[in-house]
């Protein structure tokens, strides 16, 4: 049975960009518009909440020597300068109201002795100014979110509804496919305003700081749409996830002190960032783990596998400070491994975390057609919408800036863009059948494939070949086992058909979203012959500047992906060599 409910502006994903975005769009309607917010989850079990460390900000410029301008240029050198200016400008500009709002609702940031909320010291960021609370920063984030949103009337959300797919009119968004997991009906949401918030994919790797249900839905619903990508070959994996596990263990770790050693007990980060130490950007720190593997001073344990890692370690900085700002940390630790931290070290090793690249998005997050067109009544913000603030490599603490800040705006142009103009109208109802079709063919079919075992071998590629460090064979033969496993797939069997809370079915979705999504990481990062940011190849140490200084931008055709390139948008700051 197939629902039709009609809202003025749809939010799909209700993490911190999507409630942040369904927020604007309430206050900018004052109760004129419907907005509908739409999780696959409920929407307090979004990948935000497991935000640790903080979110950065000028907020105190003479008090501790910061500025905007400083700000951007951490920025835009921690980027390996792939970042548009305008839009780190823009980030660094919004940041400090963003957090202030954030302090109106409640959240409970860490203050100092004289009432100012405290900042943290961050990865290539000058100076402290990483708002924080505690170590469960995204938590308090949400739940004041969320909380807030619950006050608005005409704000509607659809937990546990699984989108799969986006309708568009030519160049016009018309509304979201969903289903609803309580049920398995079929409900579409109609509407000409649309925002697409559902995180990013980091989940195509198994090893991973992410939840299980980051596996980039809405980036797969643009890509299938015909919409292109940006930037996709740069995979962000953050130095400190606990092993066996992959739980993060947050940066502000060693922003508050801690460090890292080696199996000679040596704080080896001297060798590759003297400047910075602990304190280098993600990919220099993760970089600088594996070669520390590589020279064999990698430490092994037979407590937790003999997994190849590295020691994070707090001892010194004392139980005090770890119980106040640290807490979910220790919490953690002693739950996961029965190590307290004020104690002993923590292993841990590099993990995918973070995912640069995403829809391809204008300055205002806009959503962009092949042509470089705004597509009419869609946005995207948050980690899914590549408006390229963090270029080859995020700083730490910039994402939730960035969440948010995105958030707001297109939930303000949306709003706008509903208030001025009239009702949409129903696509093609034949469409509609069509998705629900495609749903139902897939649970009839006795297929010969199980969708788990083509994510165990898609996991078990991605980080052979694709991870901290990359070679051209490696690649090659991932896209290979990537091809493969796309025309396997087109074989899977969804063993339950069982209408209530069918996972198994969810499931095969979702791997299917993660085959594509890892066919582009892997096509751009065999086309970009260069090592800049996260993307790190064997036969291209250095940047390449004259030959890469660009974008890369992949979208579908039904001869397979289409490659091509567009400028990084330079204002103030030229690129040159990036020492720590």
């Amino acid at each position: 049975m197939m629902e039709v409910l009609k809202y003025d502006v749809v939010v799909l994903g209700s993490g911190l960009a999507g409630m942040r975005a369904a927020l604007e769009a309430a206050r900018a309607s004052k109760g004129r518009l419907r907005i509908a917010v739409i999780s696959k989850l409920h929407a307090m079990r979004s990948h935000s909440v497991a935000a640790e460390g903080g979110i950065s900000g000028v907020l105190y410029p003479k008090k501790n020597k910061d500025n905007e301008r400083l700000h951007a240029f951490d920025t835009i050198k921690g980027s390996d300068y792939l970042a548009d200016q305008d839009a780190v400008q823009l980030l660094v500009k919004n940041a400090p109201n963003e957090i202030k709002l954030f302090d109106h609702l409640g959240v409970p940031w860490n203050r100092l002795d004289d009432a100012r909320i405290g900042q943290r010291p961050f990865g290539g960021m000058s100076v402290p100014r990483t708002a924080f609370a505690a170590d469960k920063t995204g938590f308090f984030m949400m739940s004041a979110l969320y909380d807030t949103l619950l006050e608005f009337s005409n704000v509607d959300f659809f937990h546990e509804h699984l989108a799969t797919a986006m309708i568009m009119n030519k160049n016009d968004f018309k509304g979201i496919f969903t289903m609803d997991m309580a049920t398995r009906d079929t409900v579409f949401f109609s509407s000409g305003n649309g925002i697409i918030a559902t995180g990013g994919f980091a989940r195509i790797y198994q090893f991973t700081t992410t939840s299980y249900s980051s596996t980039g839905d809405g980036i797969a619903l643009a890509y299938n749409a015909g919409l292109p990508l940006k930037d996709m070959e740069f995979v962000q994996f953050h130095p400190t996830a606990l092993i066996p596990s992959g739980i993060l263990i947050t940066e502000a770790a060693r922003g508050e002190g801690a460090y890292l050693l080696n199996a000679k007990g040596e704080r080896f980060m001297k060798k590759y960032a003297a400047s910075k130490m602990e304190l280098a950007p993600r990919d220099i720190v993760s970089r600088a783990i594996y070669s520390e593997f590589a020279a064999g001073m990698g430490v092994t344990d037979s407590r937790f596998g003999d997994i190849e890692h590295v020691q994070l370690d707090l001892r010194h900085i004392g139980d005090r400070d770890i119980d106040e700002k640290l807490p979910m940390i220790k919490e953690i630790s002693i739950k996961q491994l029965g190590i307290d931290p004020s104690k002993e070290p923590l292993p841990v090793r590099p993990a995918a975390h973070f995912t640069m690249g995403g829809i391809h998005v204008g300055i205002d997050g806009n959503v962009l057609s092949v042509s470089g067109k705004k597509v009419s009544g869609l946005w995207a913000a948050g980690e899914c919408g590549c408006v390229s603030v963090h270029g080859a490599n995020r700083l730490g603490s910039n994402s939730l800036s960035q969440c948010v800040i995105w958030g707001k705006i297109t939930g303000e142009k949306a709003a706008k863009r509903a208030l001025a103009r009239s009702k949409t109208t129903l696509p093609l109802v034949g469409r509609l059948y069509d998705e629900e079709g495609k749903i139902n063919i897939l649970l009839t079919k006795n297929g010969s494939e199980s969708p788990y075992e083509i994510r165990r071998e898609l996991w078990a590629a991605m980080e052979r070949d694709v991870n901290v460090y990359r070679n051209n064979a490696g690649l090659r033969r991932a896209l290979k086992t990537v091809h493969e496993l796309k025309e396997r797939f087109k074989d899977v069997s969804v063993e339950d058909k069982s209408k209530v809370y069918n996972t198994n079915l969810r499931d095969t979705v979702e791997i299917g979203n993660m085959i594509g999504l890892a066919e582009t990481v892997i096509t751009g990062a065999i086309n970009r012959k260069e090592s800049r940011g996260a993307h790190a190849m064997h036969e291209y140490p250095s940047r390449d500047d004259k030959n890469f200084l660009k974008h890369s931008i992949m979208y579908k055709k039904k001869e397979g992906i289409t490659l091509e390139y567009v400028k990084v948008k330079i204002t103030n700051w030229k690129p040159e060599a990036r020492h720590y």
